[in-house]
């Protein structure tokens, strides 16, 4: 999409060149060429050159294949240009976004304390962390590409569908395959469990429509940054929770409510990725806080959104009698405020991935340490 940004650029330039010189066109050559080159240097030093700069991504894989094929895999930044459709499709459903899904049902088992290493459990297990990772996250990063086309067009024009690498009915296609996939093993996850009501069913089509909400017109819920974000925390930590305790045991109100405010912290994760398409989000009008707030107090935004719901639920443990674990995830929280401060504050768009990578995994043991505190 950037080489055609620039081609529009270019035939613009031309068009108006061409009109005010057509009768030197019809002289001599050098007379032509000469006006020629000129009109155009003229043309071009009128334009707004940090318009065209900011349509066009720092760094895109160059054709032909640089860029790691592993980032391609993954569906992260950084990917090679690839030509095969099933790795494409991979690439589409971003499996770097499944692990937090499947350690989200993890966290729910445990909580459920009903979970027991015998083959039957790890079984019931392996297939709803497939339902939550694979399947429907693989569908609402899916659909999600497809209704950000057009900002991906801006941000990230070589990517998959913006690119062209992958047709439209092709797109269509793996999002009807991967949603229906989803539910099917929802559906079965009831059954298997021996539910009256079937539970897990329902979770996994109401968190497939805030999905669809999330990313398509006309409510398209990413378009405000506060709404969204929760929306997107909410779907990676409450519902595979929820849908691991049911299938191992019951759903609590209280677990319900516990899991929802982590979702905040969640809400601060989703910020992260925003920072990398502010330029994309405003020419297209969403407000994501990056764009609503600015890149300072957006990234404040973020940190405290992550620390302060920690800190709450470690206060919430604490006040249930639970003191070791409150202490256990005060201790993971220091590490996440360490690397806030050496990376993601510092650059949240150039060091967004480390920041991640060094930072997550403490949060993610924070979640283990409040699922199991809530089981015993």
């Amino acid at each position: 999409m950037a080489s055609a940004l620039n081609s529009v650029l270019s035939i613009r330039l031309l068009s108006d060149a061409s009109w005010p010189i057509s009768n030197p066109l019809r002289t001599r050559s050098p007379i032509s060429v000469s006006l020629t080159r000129r009109r155009l240097v003229v043309r071009a030093t009128e334009t707004d050159t940090n318009e065209v700069k900011a349509k066009v991504p720092d760094k895109a894989p160059a054709a032909g294949g640089s860029g790691s094929g592993i980032n391609q895999i993954l569906g992260i930044k950084g990917a090679k240009q690839e030509t095969d459709k099933w790795k494409i499709r991979v690439q589409l459903t971003k499996p770097v976004t499944w692990p937090p899904l499947v350690w989200g049902v993890v966290c729910g088992a445990a909580a459920s304390g009903n979970f027991h290493w015998s083959l039957d459990d790890v079984a019931k297990a392996v297939v709803c962390m497939l339902m939550s990772g694979p399947c429907l996250t693989g569908y609402t990063q899916t659909l999600n590409d497809w209704y950000d086309r057009e900002i991906d067009a801006i941000n990230e024009p070589y990517r998959p569908i913006p690119s062209g690498a992958i047709l439209e009915n092709e797109v269509i296609t793996q999002i009807w395959v991967l949603l229906l996939g989803g539910l099917v093993l929802a559906g079965l996850l009831d059954v298997w469990a021996g539910h009256d009501f079937p539970v897990i069913f329902f979770l996994a089509v109401g968190g497939s429509l805030l999905s669809y909400i999330y990313s398509a017109p006309p409510l398209k819920l990413k378009q405000n940054g506060w709404i969204g974000n929760f929306a997107l925390g909410a779907s990676y930590i409450s519902l595979p929770w929820w849908a691991g305790q049911a299938l191992f045991g019951t759903l609590t109100p209280d677990i319900i409510v516990l899991t929802l405010l982590y979702s905040i912290a969640g809400l601060g994760i989703a910020i992260v990725n925003d920072f990398k398409s502010v330029e994309g989000d405003r020419a297209l009008g969403l407000q994501s806080l990056p764009v609503a707030f600015g890149t300072e107090t957006a990234k404040w935004i973020c940190v405290g959104a992550i620390d302060i719901t920690q800190i709450s639920v470690a206060g919430y443990l604490l006040g249930s009698g639970k003191p070791y674990y409150a202490l256990a995830l005060l201790g993971l929280i220091v590490p996440q405020v360490f690397f806030q401060f050496k990376y993601f504050l510092k650059d949240p768009v150039k060091y967004d991935v480390k920041y991640q990578a060094s930072a997550q995994p403490f949060l993610i043991l924070g979640l283990l340490v409040t699922a199991l505190a809530t089981s015993s």
